[in-house]
């Protein structure tokens, strides 16, 4: 009689009846919301830039399965992948751009390294970083949502709040809030968030960032869109809580009580629902930072690595050059994940408390 034989897999190893490809969809209907909401804000121009890195993405995947011979194109990986990948560019971005990103997510990201389950960085941001930094000029000029479009001076349209604050603080915008440095150069809030912010008593600007009335990437600028994404996947047992709340509180907490200092304003003055609410942070901390494969096993790892997510943005974005550095701050707690599951191991089965006290006893 033969021995069955044990079929060995990479990660992700999922012991439910969920398998690859059905989470890779559920979360790609979770960002359903923020798709709806960015054609809605921006046009069908950004429904162009997604459709061009999905199929880009689900192109190359193709090509390479059949050099493979592993048929992966409809397990949802490549077609998550290219959506984050769109959803992390500007609406005016050229064509090319979200291209190029595709390519490098899928083929040096994904494929060198063995495919889904082996890569050590996730391919979206991997992608997202390479046209960063090499196409700096197009993947910084942003466009404004309609509801805006028609009222912003010329000098501020392609300008996010987080890049226009931090030019500002730069040339000598010291003793101010983000707020008044908004205010004072005539950047624009949208009608609903004014009326909301005379009654509710906030900014209008942080109203207008948690709608989605600002500039910035196609999938990041409604926070509203992808915390109700967000809770879907919590519902549907997707996602846990670890790794989001600890980088979302992380950047808040830093950001209250250091985030003044870059202004001259001293400590706990920074602000704390503009910090979460503005640039790619609910995006990268729901839906990137959260990535099975490159993110750690346990919970207590999720935690450690989270908590080093909020440093590293809040670092960059406070005092660093560049204005949002989410995409940057989790590629660096990627490389830290085997050093986290290293060192935070699950307590093996039946090691208990009694049984370490036995064990010691023994041993005596």
């Amino acid at each position: 009689m033969m021995k069955p034989s044990l079929s060995v897999s990479a990660s992700p190893h999922i012991h439910a009846k969920a398998d690859t490809s059905s989470i890779m969809w559920t979360v790609s209907l979770a960002l359903l919301p923020a798709t709806i909401w960015s054609v809605y804000a921006f046009g069908f121009r950004s429904l162009l830039v997604l459709a061009v890195s999905i199929g880009t993405a689900m192109l190359f995947e193709y090509l390479l399965g059949l050099f493979s011979k592993e048929d992966t194109l409809w397990d949802g990986s490549a077609f998550l992948t290219g959506l984050l990948v769109g959803m992390n560019m500007s609406p005016s971005i050229p064509l090319y751009i979200p291209c190029v990103a595709s390519f490098f997510a899928i083929v040096v990201a994904k494929w060198t390294f063995g495919g889904l389950g082996a890569n050590w960085v996730n391919p979206a941001l991997a992608g997202r970083v390479f046209v960063f930094f090499s196409f700096t000029t197009p993947m910084g000029r942003y466009v404004m949502p309609r509801a805006l479009s028609s009222i912003v001076p010329d000098a501020l349209s392609s300008a996010t709040p987080l890049s226009f604050v931090k030019t500002s603080i730069v040339s000598g915008s010291l003793g101010m809030s983000s707020d008044q440095i908004l205010a004072n150069a005539g950047y624009p809030a949208s009608s609903l968030a004014t009326s909301l912010s005379h009654a509710i008593g906030l900014s209008p600007y942080t109203i207008d960032a948690f709608i989605g009335n600002v500039g910035g990437c196609i999938g990041e600028v409604s926070a509203l869109m992808l915390l109700i994404g967000g809770i879907f996947l919590f519902v549907k047992k997707i996602l846990s809580w670890q790794t989001s709340v600890s980088y979302i509180l992380s950047v808040a907490i830093l950001s209250w009580i250091f985030g003044g200092l870059r202004s001259d304003l001293g400590f706990f003055q920074g602000e704390v629902l503009s910090s979460v609410f503005t640039g790619g942070l609910m995006l990268g901390a729901i839906f990137m930072a959260t990535d099975y494969v490159t993110s750690p096993i346990t919970h207590k790892g999720q935690i450690i690595f989270g908590l080093g997510c909020g440093f590293f943005t809040f670092l960059f974005r406070y005092f660093g050059s560049m204005p949002e550095a989410v995409s940057v701050s989790i590629l660096l707690m990627n490389i830290v994940t085997p050093t986290i599951d290293r060192f935070i191991v699950p307590r093996k089965f039946g090691d208990t408390k009694e049984y370490r006290k036995q064990l010691k006893e023994e041993k005596v």
